[in-house]
């Protein structure tokens, strides 16, 4: 049940929905089924430093213990 966003043609209203299989959509402003299907953005994290987290190093320089290809990177 994917959640899609909207534009209604009839009042300008943007809107998103969850919508199940077999379901027609219509703006919850005017009740109007003429829609246009707007691209979504996905959703990224956001650190409040305003840098993005760093990602993990390449497996044998993360120092696990056991050595070089040990780590659950690898």
């Amino acid at each position: 049940m994917p959640i899609y966003e909207y534009a209604c043609r009839q009042c300008g209203n943007r809107f998103e929905t969850l919508v199940r299989s077999g379901t027609s959509v219509e703006c919850p402003n005017c009740h109007s089924a003429e829609l246009d299907k707007q691209l979504s953005v996905i959703a990224t994290p956001v650190v409040s430093s305003g840098h993005s987290a760093p990602m993990p190093a390449a497996c044998g320089s993360c120092g696990h213990p056991d050595g070089p290809g040990a780590c659950g990177f690898g």
